[in-house]
């Protein structure tokens, strides 16, 4: 792929697993999906990261981290990569060899900067949209339907950090209810989670 090349979505329809996890979005759940580079969905272990756009300094350094170590790991991390702290680890995992998954809250694009197309090239990197093609523009609604969409596709969800009454907090226990296994970092600014029942991620790793 050159830099000046258009990338080519496939439309495809999600392996029947992921569809199962879609069910709980009701009429909301696409019936396929735009995908460009490996289709990794079908593999166990896809976590999803979700962090509100504004987040303490103390949550971009651990998300810092998790991404050195999840770019040796066996999980597949999806995410919207907006937020700082998603761009924190996406800037890491574009490294590889670990695989992530892009999902941005629109089409997918039609070109990509040149560590996105060498990523994409060595199969470390995965675009997916649920949006039609006509949907060229993200909006905070768009962003939401985004969310909701990976946190179901996903077998785990990472809230980093959920700003007090933000659509993010009212997704953790959206899922959590969903019967999703969700986690929050273990920071004293997701208190407001941990007390109502998200698990820690330390809990995760034990």
């Amino acid at each position: 792929m050159t830099a000046n090349s258009f990338l080519q979505p496939n439309t495809v329809k999600l392996p029947t697993l992921r569809q199962q996890q879609l069910h709980v979005l009701g009429d909301q759940a696409p019936h396929a999906v735009s995908l460009v580079g490996k289709n990794c969905l079908q593999e166990p272990g896809l976590v999803a990261l979700i962090c509100s756009a504004k987040a303490p300094a103390s949550i971009l350094l651990a998300v810092h981290d998790l991404a050195q170590q999840w770019r040796t790991g066996s999980q597949t991390i999806l995410s919207g990569f907006h937020s700082t702290v998603e761009q924190e680890a996406f800037e890491i995992l574009l490294r590889g060899p670990g695989q992530l998954v892009y999902c941005p809250a629109r089409s997918l694009p039609r070109r990509l900067k040149p560590t996105w197309q060498a990523a994409l090239a060595a199969g470390y990197l995965t675009l997916i949209s649920p949006f039609p093609d006509t949907v060229r523009r993200a909006t905070k609604e768009t962003a939401v339907t985004r969310n909701r969409f990976m946190a179901a596709l996903a077998d785990t969800v990472l809230i980093a950090y959920a700003h007090p009454g933000s659509s993010t907090e009212q997704l953790a226990y959206e899922a959590k209810a969903w019967g999703k296994s969700v986690y929050v970092l273990p920071n004293s600014a997701n208190h407001h989670l941990i007390s109502r029942g998200i698990s820690s991620w330390q809990s995760h790793l034990k």
